[in-house]
């Protein structure tokens, strides 16, 4: 099973139960134009007990992971669960999305796209450079820094601006922020 196999059955799955999802982290930003390898394909679902309950006996299969407990530890806390090809390695993160203004604000914002002949909710470019960002103050991480750059020179004007400067000030996110626009401008220095 490939990647985008994985997704593709993950993707069913959360349309058959009627779960709302959206792809985002790094294969969302190579949708966007800004791609590197990973391991991993993450999706923010919206999903009941119940729902999610049924999507994990729906993923019950020989050859994938996939633990109820941690579904509904997930849930409880707001975090993130693995579906894991375990004859392949690759892992869909399934994470839970947050009850908070921004979380919601980002679902709200999802757009529909075509990708590996699937129709799939993805997060805006806008919206991936946010929870990249946060993911940079999380961990201090360059790559996360270097993924937002990527993005904001693809991107170039038709980022919006006003967007992201009001949640990456109420995120706290200004470090991180001038950090990458810093790796932008390395970069167009050095082309």
């Amino acid at each position: 099973m490939s990647a985008a196999d994985l997704l593709r059955l993950v993707a069913a799955r959360l349309d058959a139960l009627g779960i709302p999802f959206m792809l985002t982290g790094s294969v969302a930003a190579a949708f966007h134009g800004a791609g590197r390898a990973t391991l991993d394909v993450d999706l923010v679902i919206d999903a009941s007990r119940d729902q999610l309950s049924a999507l994990v006996s729906s993923l019950s299969a020989p050859d994938l992971y996939v633990s109820v407990d941690a579904a509904m530890e997930a849930l409880d806390r707001e975090s993130l669960f693995n579906v894991i090809d375990t004859t392949t390695g690759w892992k869909a993160d399934l994470i839970i999305r947050k009850t908070r203004p921004f979380s919601q604000a980002e679902f709200a914002r999802r757009r529909a796209f075509e990708l590996e002949g699937m129709a799939l909710w993805v997060a805006t470019v806008e919206d991936l450079v946010i929870a990249k960002l946060e993911w940079a103050k999380l961990g201090a991480s360059l790559r996360q820094i270097e993924d937002v750059a990527a993005m904001l020179r693809i991107a170039g004007d038709s980022v919006d601006r006003p967007y992201l400067d009001g949640w990456i000030t109420e995120l706290g996110l200004a470090a991180q922020w001038r950090a990458a626009q810093e790796a932008v401008g390395q970069s167009e220095r050095t082309d």
